[in-house]
């Protein structure tokens, strides 16, 4: 049965574009050393629930495929973007996907469950789809974008979406992208939550 709201149900792109932009405004921590890994989840694991995102070097030629570049963890406060290509799948990054307490909410999460097992195997544990808990509440938008828009009342920008992820450093749009994306599967989560009880 659907949840009754006093808010619209969708949000038309024209709606969006009206919307203040909005971004994550807390500390964000590039990771790009393989030592420094171990710290970071050090850290994470002290929490039970993470927004979670991921980043590809985009393919402009049909057939082609690219080894995801990022992954991004967000904390109330703090949003880790470790730089894959240069990390690895190390064992504290394969213990936190697997890690069925660390509650990792994202949109479109099979895609990125998917492509982050093409770098090394992994039994995924404790993925929540915002889209399902979207459907669950009775909305009809499932983006991230439209999520943002309609829960938290700004949009994102998405022009650095298609940037070169591989860079040898990333500026500070990437950075704020990657950033933004995974702060606010956080803050969805949160919302949509309230709104299912």
């Amino acid at each position: 049965m659907h949840q009754k709201h006093n808010f619209q149900l969708t949000i038309s792109n024209e709606e969006i574009n009206d919307l203040p932009q909005g971004a994550f405004e807390g500390k964000v921590v590039v990771v790009s050393e393989p030592r420094l890994v171990p710290q970071v989840f050090e850290q994470v694991t002290e929490h039970n629930l993470v927004g979670f995102d991921t980043e590809t070097k985009p393919v402009f030629v049909r057939g082609q495929q690219n080894n995801v570049s990022l992954m991004q963890i967000a904390l109330p406060d703090t949003v880790f973007l470790i730089r894959l290509k240069f990390t690895g799948m190390q064992p504290a990054i394969i213990n936190f996907l697997e890690n069925n307490s660390i509650q990792k909410a994202g949109v479109a999460l099979r895609d990125d469950i998917k492509a982050l097992q093409r770098l090394k195997f992994y039994e995924p544990a404790g993925f929540i789809e915002l889209a399902d808990l979207s459907k669950q509440a009775g909305l009809q938008v499932e983006s991230v974008k439209k999520l943002t828009a309609l829960l938290l009342g700004f949009r994102i920008s998405k022009s650095a979406q298609t940037s070169n992820w591989e860079a040898e450093v990333l500026n500070e749009k990437q950075i704020s992208y990657a950033a933004t994306d995974a702060w606010v599967c956080l803050e969805i989560y949160h919302k949509l939550q309230g709104l299912l009880k």
